[in-house]
């Protein structure tokens, strides 16, 4: 997981950069390609530092909108060496979007993704998701469960990953959507790349640590959206909710555990609608008993608590809120389509636990931060986001809003 927010977040990276540089760039009228041979520098909490080249090639239709983006990447990394890799990314009318990632590092590392998203599928009436994945991420880390882990607790390993899943909605209405859908996720751990201790030396009692595990999922969701885009909305509100029963095959004594999820975002825009405030709260729960560590809430990344590494506090389960003001600064033209530029002060706060009764304002981790946007309307956001902690700061960068 890791690794491949690490690959999508050079283009966002792009998308960025491009700010300082599309303004003297000639207006381009008409369907074309454009490609633009890039230096990609970026740096990890997790995940080391990078440097390399990158060349996304934007693809439009004669009224300017994207229609894909292709970037290939040769990419150094201070941990597993040299990194090459081909993302395409194709989007078509409805808000239809396929992507395909594939790259291998020099150590370790390897990556297959694909995913099909149609939300108007069959004519509207139905939503559409499917897809598959497997990776090798060998920076992954682990302190141990809990709120109170500590820095010196750090552990490295390989998640060695399989994926698939598919889910199917139906839209109630234009605002509510009820889905379904089923997953299966391979996992073991291997030793990572880092010279930081084996997670599984470390942890070897933690349940996930040792051995295969086979997960398969059936979840049923409640979404309720009133915002007016589904990728890059500039009002309205969010509400989803959904429960998920799973059962670890590997596990013959519990195998069965469950878990919910309740998000509710909401966008408040200035008239002009050159200033949003989003909030955004969340509320998880695992039950159930020897669920795998992987399985479990976590807080750190580049979507909650923006100040610390991928997966820094995990428990059964969290409760979050986030706060953003995202700032229009400037529109230019990237490729003949239109781009807007945004600066996003924000603060992330939240924490984990093991029991509800364990939930106090004193064990709350706050994370101040600022990112900065790069969007291609309606179908591409491009972001880095730095957040500070008292561990330090951290950078991410991804394709997508944080929520």
């Amino acid at each position: 997981m890791i690794s491949m927010i690490c690959l999508r977040g050079f283009i966002a990276v792009v998308l960025v950069f491009l700010a300082a540089s599309v303004i003297a760039l000639p207006e381009y009228a008409g369907a074309g390609v454009e490609y633009f041979p890039l230096p990609a520098v970026s740096t990890s909490k997790n995940d080391g530092n990078d440097a390399g080249l990158i060349v996304p090639i934007l693809g439009t239709n004669p009224d300017g909108e994207l229609k894909y983006i292709a970037a290939p990447m040769l990419i150094h990394n201070s941990i597993v060496g040299m990194r090459g890799a081909i993302n395409l990314f194709q989007y078509e009318p409805g808000g239809r979007e396929t992507r395909l990632i594939v790259s291998a590092a020099e150590k370790i590392e390897r990556k297959v993704l694909f995913s099909y998203t149609d939300p108007a599928f069959s004519q509207g009436r139905y939503s559409l998701n499917f897809g598959a994945s497997f990776f090798k991420n060998a920076t992954a880390r682990f302190f141990g469960l809990g709120e109170a882990t500590s820095v010196s607790e750090q552990t490295n390993y390989t998640a060695r990953e399989g994926r698939a899943n598919w889910r199917f909605g139906i839209h109630v209405n234009e605002v509510t959507q009820i889905s379904v859908g089923q997953r299966f996720r391979q996992v073991s751990l291997q030793r990572g790349a880092t010279d930081l201790p084996f997670t599984g030396d470390q942890f070897p009692s933690v349940d996930g640590v040792q051995g295969e595990t086979l997960i398969f999922g059936h979840r049923a969701t409640f979404h309720y959206d009133t915002r007016n885009n589904l990728v890059s909305p500039t009002d309205g509100m969010a509400v989803t909710a959904y429960a998920e029963v799973n059962q670890n095959l590997r596990n013959g004594d519990h195998p069965i555990y469950s878990r919910y999820e309740l998000e509710v975002k909401k966008l408040f825009p200035s008239e002009s609608k050159r200033a949003i405030l989003i909030v955004r709260a969340n509320l998880q729960a695992t039950i159930g008993t020897q669920v795998p560590f992987f399985e479990q809430s976590s807080l750190g990344g580049q979507n909650n608590l923006r100040g610390f590494g991928v997966d820094r506090f995990i428990d059964k389960h969290l409760v979050a809120v986030s706060i953003e003001q995202r700032i229009h600064l400037v529109r230019a033209k990237v490729a003949g389509a239109s781009a807007d530029f945004e600066i996003a002060p924000f603060v992330d706060t939240g924490q984990v636990f093991n029991d509800y009764k364990d939930v106090t304002f004193n064990n709350y981790r706050v994370t101040p931060g600022i990112g900065f946007r790069g969007i291609v309307r309606p179908n591409v956001v491009g972001r880095v986001d730095y957040g500070y902690s008292r561990e330090g700061g951290a950078i991410f960068a991804g394709l997508d809003f944080p929520y």
